[in-house]
């Protein structure tokens, strides 16, 4: 798996931090040639010095995915480097806790725009260039993107979205030589739910979750790295994500009251969406 990674053109969003930063050290250690964006150009320098001594392998571009033309000057900047894409992974993404009751829509809408629209803009851009290389294109989405979660209406929404779209992309380029993975990690430690966007949208600023009992970055991004060499189209990567979604497909009226039950029970905690 390291020699099928060497020299290849990586571009990674949201690689700033979580999963996108452990993805981009472990694709680097491997001789990757990587495209890093993230709205921090400051943590994406720092990031490069760490990984290599070799700037010319490392390209760092500013990047707010919910903004088209951003996403389609990161696909200029890399082909303008590099030559090449061989794998596009869209990463970048937030996520929100708040009953849709009380959520500003504004927090739905940037949700959708970062996580969704991001995925397909990146993709939009990409895709030309993916077809060329007969690469890979990935989607990290979540459990979310299986089932509804109460209190995450835009995440849940935008996730399912990611993937509606990334298993149509895949039909439609299906003679064409390319691979569409849909991954799916469960809960990861991250800064994901101390970002988490509340009702009025501001950030939620802890996280309520025990992040060391959680599965690690670094491991989310080794298994994603090899659902890319394998080229699968879908993984879903903790047995109590797939179980869940299992029973999801099978019981969908005995799994939304366990939903309702497990959130009235939190509810009862005065932490009713963690």
């Amino acid at each position: 798996m390291h020699t099928y990674f060497k020299d290849k053109v990586i571009i990674i969003t949201g690689a700033s931090s979580g999963i996108g930063l452990a993805t981009a050290r472990l694709f680097a250690g491997m001789g990757a040639k990587l495209s890093l964006a993230a709205r921090s150009i400051d943590r994406l320098e720092s990031l490069a010095s760490e990984l290599t001594d070799d700037r010319s392998r490392i390209l760092c571009i500013k990047t707010d995915v919910s903004v088209e033309e951003d996403c389609r000057r990161l696909i200029e900047e890399t082909v303008r480097r590099f030559g090449k894409i061989d794998i596009l992974i869209n990463n970048a993404g937030i996520s929100m806790r708040a009953p849709f009751l009380d959520v500003n829509l504004e927090v739905i809408k940037k949700l959708m725009n970062v996580n969704f629209w991001g995925t397909v803009y990146c993709t939009k851009y990409a895709l030309p260039e993916i077809l060329k290389t007969k690469g890979s294109i990935a989607g990290v989405i979540s459990t979310a993107g299986y089932v509804a979660i109460p209190g995450r209406t835009g995440y849940v929404t935008s996730k399912y979205a990611i993937r509606g779209f990334l298993e149509t992309l895949r039909i439609e380029h299906l003679n064409d030589g390319i691979n569409i993975l849909v991954f799916a990690p469960g809960y990861t430690a991250s800064n994901v739910r101390n970002a988490a966007l509340l009702a009025d949208g501001s950030p939620q600023g802890y996280s309520p979750k025990d992040e060391g009992k959680l599965m690690s970055a670094e491991k989310v991004a080794e298994k994603l790295a090899y659902g890319l060499y394998r080229r699968k189209k879908e993984m879903i990567l903790t047995a109590l994500g797939y179980w869940d979604i299992w029973l999801y497909r099978r019981f969908p009226r005995l799994m939304d009251r366990v939903q309702l039950h497990y959130i009235r029970r939190k509810e009862k905690q005065n932490d009713p969406f963690r």
